[in-house]
């Protein structure tokens, strides 16, 4: 007899030879599949086939570790060595939820700043050039380069928080030009590592 999914969420079975199985699809999947359907926003629980314990947090953490294996390493030493001195600490209850909220509040931060930086470009006679592209992959790779590195003493930086009264006062032709050539800048960058 099939349990019922009351939580809205995939179910996935954990097999005993390691094997993991879709039951939304019906069909075996592996740890890549799953780090897919966590990019896609999916929501899944992974349960194990002979106990029905709920193991997604083990999985997880081993998708983390497969990435990092892989040479695309997101998580700084310096950061795995804070977070392993964590465990066990008066504080360690705090820190899920820390991490947590960090997590969402820099990802709202990066879409003001995807925004921002996408009406700024949609002003410009270069909206509809090859140019354009260029800077939107640049971005990405901005953004993807950015979130490589955890924020210094606990605060997510905000890019829209005025950093002086210089910057509030900049016309808009001057924050083009600067965002230009800091564009210019970093695909100088790209290109001298390609």
């Amino acid at each position: 007899m099939k349990k019922q999914n009351t939580t809205g969420s995939v179910i996935i079975k954990k097999y005993a030879n390691r094997r993991l199985y879709n039951t939304e699809t019906s069909s075996y999947i592996t740890l890549d599949h799953l780090a897919a359907m966590t990019r896609e926003g999916r929501d899944f629980k992974v349960v194990d086939a002979k106990t029905d314990e709920d193991i997604t947090h083990s999985v997880l953490t081993q998708i983390i570790m497969d990435e990092e294996s892989r040479g695309q390493a997101m998580l700084p030493v310096s950061f795995l060595r804070q977070l392993i001195s964590m465990y066990g600490d008066s504080m360690q209850a705090m820190v899920p939820g820390y991490l947590e909220d960090s997590m969402n509040s820099f990802r709202r931060n990066q879409e003001e700043f995807r925004s921002a930086v996408a009406g700024a470009f949609a002003q410009t006679p270069f909206a509809q050039t090859p140019f354009a592209e260029m800077a939107k992959r640049n971005l990405e790779m901005l953004g993807a380069a950015a979130s490589a590195f955890p924020p210094v003493g606990g605060a997510v930086p905000n890019p829209f928080a005025p950093a002086a009264a210089a910057a509030t006062t900049a016309s808009k032709d001057d924050e083009i030009a600067a965002l230009k050539a800091e564009l210019a800048q970093l695909q100088s960058k790209v290109d001298r590592l390609g």
